[in-house]
């Protein structure tokens, strides 16, 4: 049996759905278990490592080349899914994501300009848009809206792929948060697309999610097998996260969708819960900058995981400390989706995002008290060293050492005292 003949593909595909999901998880997650520790090697060999800077989480220096197994990954798994012919629009999928990938591979090298990564991700999120499936032309209902004009819709799907990648990106600032959110994301739409009968989009999402559940063991380690995804990584699952995020907006709508509380009016609501974290943390720090006076895209320590990481919550604390917030969100919408009306289910996800703009307000106050203590007490800390009595010799100040007193060695028998001039 050749498995790379397209009928033998279609006919396991068809004959074992659920089986050949698990089968392609289980490949993305040995496939990029496999390539890491070979980036890792070359990252050391050719000393590639991310400089610990002033925003840092990290304190020693750190490969940064995840992306490079996602890359592979991803690359091999849709030319596999290609085979299936399921859907045409993976072509376009591997053009944006190889756009994207050498744009963040050139920044984890030598740093891009801000220019540079955006007409990458205007390049990439082309190649999305303009795919006929992708064309955004009817919100179903939201707020009586229905059809809209197509070049409005290729406006707005720009807007969000272009968004969404940024959004990602920003939240990759500390060990886990990015992987843990994006299996949550990943795992949801692939729960949505099953559910749709929409099973291309099943497979690239449990693909992201193997993919992110491998990187995760890197990204926890602590000795030498400790990696990051970096931006060649970050991008290409924003993008991937975007993709999925537009896919469940141009669905026609479904009927057991529909009969299970998922009106078609209300996905552009369900997305806005779905990526929660990425989408609340990029608004409070835009919104924190413009107040203050700053670009918006001007870098600081104002992200909701700087904040939990200051109350004293280590890495993987604040990392499922995020990822069971998003789940609550995404779980809220859920269990009201089919009890209140558009209008209804409208404000309750404003209200969830200005409850936590609260929360997250108050934990900034806290978060400011407590890093001041830290410093008074380092202060004080210091001054007590520095500190020490003060006796005259000749006229002259000079300072006595405070601490365990030395130990004085016996004068030999006949020796004889010398006087210290």
């Amino acid at each position: 049996m050749n498995l790379l003949n397209h009928e033998v593909i279609l006919g396991l595909f068809r004959d074992n759905y659920l089986l050949f999901v698990l089968c392609l998880f289980s490949g993305a997650f040995a496939m990029t278990f496999y390539l890491i520790p070979k980036v890792l090697w070359v990252s050391k060999e050719k000393n590639l490592m991310a400089e610990v800077v002033g925003r840092s989480a990290h304190s020693t220096e750190t490969p940064s080349f995840g992306g490079v197994a996602f890359y592979m990954t991803l690359i091999m798994v849709l030319a596999l899914i290609q085979s299936l012919r399921l859907n045409y629009v993976g072509s376009h999928l591997i053009g944006a994501i190889t756009i994207l990938f050498m744009v963040g591979l050139k920044d984890d090298l030598v740093i891009s300009s801000a220019r540079v990564k955006l007409f990458g991700q205007i390049a990439a999120a082309c190649f999305l848009v303009l795919s006929p499936e992708m064309h955004l032309t009817n919100l179903h209902g939201f707020w009586g809206i229905y059809e809209i004009p197509e070049i409005l819709g290729l406006f707005l799907t720009t807007f969000l792929v272009i968004a969404l990648i940024n959004a990602y990106n920003l939240i990759d600032g500390i060990d886990g948060l990015a992987a843990l959110v994006g299996i949550v994301i990943s795992t949801t739409y692939a729960v949505i697309f099953f559910i749709s009968e929409e099973p291309y989009f099943v497979l690239i999402s449990v693909c992201l999610g193997g993919i992110l559940s491998a990187f995760l063991r890197f990204n926890y380690s602590q000795g030498r097998r400790k990696i990051f995804m970096g931006d060649s990584g970050s991008l290409i699952v924003g993008l991937i996260l975007a993709f999925l995020s537009i896919k469940l907006l141009v669905m026609a709508p479904y009927l057991p969708m529909i009969q299970k509380g998922f009106s078609a009016s209300n996905r552009l609501l369900f997305v806005a819960c779905i990526l929660f974290i990425p989408v609340f943390d990029t608004l409070r720090v835009i919104l924190l900058r413009l107040l203050k006076g700053d670009s918006p895209f001007s870098a600081d320590k104002e992200h909701t995981h700087h904040i939990l990481l200051d109350l004293g919550l280590s890495h993987k604390k604040t990392g499922f400390f995020l990822t069971s917030l998003n789940i609550l969100v995404i779980s809220i919408f859920w269990y009201f989706s089919n009890k209140l009306s558009n209008v209804g289910l409208t404000f309750l996800v404003l209200a969830l995002y200005c409850v936590m703009f609260l929360i997250f307000y108050v934990l900034k106050k806290k978060s400011i008290l407590r890093m001041d203590m830290i410093d008074a007490e380092a202060r004080s800390s210091e001054a007590e060293k520095n500190s020490a009595p003060l006796i005259k010799h000749n006229g002259v100040e000079k300072g006595i050492k405070v601490g365990r007193p030395e130990k004085i060695q016996p004068r030999p028998m006949g020796a004889k005292f010398k006087v210290r001039e």
